[in-house]
């Protein structure tokens, strides 16, 4: 799928230079900004990898922050986590594809913080590795049901809470696998794609109520999820090889581009999608 880079040393080289970055660390030391203060944010996926890590800045920049995952022992540990490094929050389960759960999740924010400004939809699947039309039509329904149908029933039952609030923001994470597809994540690549145009459409309805909709499409980032794409050394070096910078994002990277959509540095940004990819090739 991928070509092979030249060079035994540029696998640890990339890793060389992110540890140098320290971009791992998980200190609230280099968050100065509090664009966030006395906002409410639903994570949802926010346990570990990319949504942990955007739970974690929200809270670093003053935001109250509902995480959510599918299992209980999950939320119990980032919650204790995240309270431990001093920031405010409350957890819950939810399956985004339950409508109990979902509900759930929404009136556990507004009673326990009085409210919902954020939305930020993290949830996604991918059941199976290969190409498009090679997809299984059950994993094609349940890559859909999660990654698509969920995002937009998110979004729809959290605007009533949204227009309580007089405004808001609502983010939807996809993947620079929607712009230019994975082999090895064909349907994937597609429903992320979808979500550009849920997106634009949504955005535009809600432009006028003060509701800004916006998408983050992340490169390759170091993830339980990407996994697929970082098995060994040999698949990390061929992953690299299509990265001009040359290693592979860290989730606190992609952490940083939500908190500036979600505040008041993007208030008049709605309906974009922000490419933080390394460089990766990002554009239909």
């Amino acid at each position: 799928m991928l070509r092979t880079i030249a060079g035994s040393g540029t696998l640890t080289q990339a890793i060389r230079l992110t540890m140098d970055r320290n971009l791992c660390s998980s200190s609230s030391a280099g968050v100065a900004a509090k664009r966030l203060t006395g906002k409410v944010a639903v994570v949802t996926a926010s346990t570990e990898g990319i949504g942990y890590a955007i739970a974690e800045r929200l809270g670093q920049e003053g935001a109250k922050v509902v995480v959510s995952s599918r299992k209980q022992q999950n939320v119990d540990r980032a919650v204790n986590d995240l309270r431990s490094a001093g920031l405010e929050v409350s957890g819950i389960k939810c399956h985004v594809a339950n409508a109990t759960d979902r509900k759930a999740l929404f009136d556990h924010a507004a009673q326990k913080f009085g409210g919902i400004d954020i939305l930020v939809s993290n949830a996604a699947v991918n059941p199976e590795v290969g190409g498009v039309l090679e997809c299984s039509e059950s994993a094609w329904d349940k890559i859909f049901d999660v990654n698509v149908k969920c995002s937009y029933l998110l979004a729809k039952e959290a605007v009533p809470f949204l227009r309580e609030r007089k405004g808001g923001s609502i983010v939807f994470i996809s993947s620079i696998a929607g712009f230019q597809p994975f082999q090895l994540l064909g349907a994937y690549s597609v429903s992320k794609t979808a979500l550009f145009g849920l997106t634009k459409a949504a955005s535009q309805e809600l432009a006028t109520e003060n509701i800004r909709v916006n998408c983050i499409a992340p490169g390759v980032v170091q993830t339980k999820f990407a996994g697929a794409l970082q098995e060994s050394d040999a698949a990390k070096e061929e992953t690299l090889s299509r990265i001009p910078m040359g290693r592979i994002a860290q989730p606190k990277e992609i952490s940083g581009v939500c908190a500036f959509l979600v505040s008041d540095d993007a208030s008049y940004v709605t309906g974009e999608t922000i490419v933080a990819s390394g460089g990766m090739p990002s554009r239909l």
